[in-house]
């Protein structure tokens, strides 16, 4: 798989040891063509604990875990539950984005930056998934930045490819190629009023055969899931 490696950056990414999922843990989907994603917006701090996530994923099964506002509390993880887990702080931050898969992961997740706004430096995760590569993204409020944040990603990423995370984004994406395919409900409740979709997912060259909202209101983001398939190749 080729990546756009001018673009990357050797990962300042906190990591524990991979062991075995808990006895008796099997992933409802898991083919070398398939693969079953979930994406929280964790909150920081006061959101979603390392516990919500463990029941989370006993909860979902899923074969890859996309986790935003993840802090060091996050780090736990495997020692509770076993599996692959990887974190990427923003800088300057105390909470960045990590993912989590019961599978090894092929090579380390790679950290990737990318535009940043006047406040805050983003970063985003790279993860390898045998013949496609997952981004995971939590990208900046400013409407026009995080398209550009976007267009960014899609240019680092090979043909097969999806991006998932909290876009912070309203409309359309933007970003040629892409396919906006993740569930369409609302995912987050802005000041507790408004309900709006900012939990997004892009993909290039998959499919996308199952999408829907998870309710789990340990956090103000709701997750989403997503199942997707590989394309033929072009």
């Amino acid at each position: 798989m080729n990546l756009a490696r001018p673009y990357l950056r050797l990962p300042a990414i906190v990591a524990q040891p991979g062991t075995s999922p808990l006895p008796g843990y099997q992933p409802a989907f898991h083919s070398e063509n398939s693969i079953r994603i979930i994406s929280w917006n964790l909150l920081r701090k006061i959101g979603a604990t390392v516990r919500d996530v463990v029941h989370l994923i006993h909860q979902e099964k899923p074969d890859l875990l996309l986790m935003q506002e993840a802090t060091v509390d996050i780090d736990a993880l495997p020692t509770l539950i076993g599996g692959h887990y990887a974190r990427s702080p923003l800088p300057g931050r105390i909470h960045g984005v990590a993912c989590w898969s019961p599978w090894p992961y092929r090579r380390p997740p790679m950290t990737c930056t990318l535009p940043s706004g006047t406040l805050i430096r983003r970063v985003a995760q790279i993860i390898e998934c045998g013949p496609f590569a997952i981004a995971n993204v939590h990208l900046s409020h400013g409407q026009l930045l995080n398209r550009r944040q976007l267009r960014r990603m899609s240019q680092l990423l090979p043909y097969r490819a999806a991006i998932l995370g909290d876009f912070n984004l309203v409309g359309p994406t933007l970003v040629r190629h892409f396919r906006d395919v993740g569930p369409r409900a609302p995912t987050h409740r802005m000041a507790d009023v408004l309900p709006i979709r900012l939990d997004r997912c892009l993909i290039r060259g998959l499919s996308c055969v199952e999408q829907r909202v998870i309710d789990n209101y340990a956090s103000d983001h709701r997750p989403i899931a997503v199942r997707l398939e590989l394309l033929p190749h072009r």
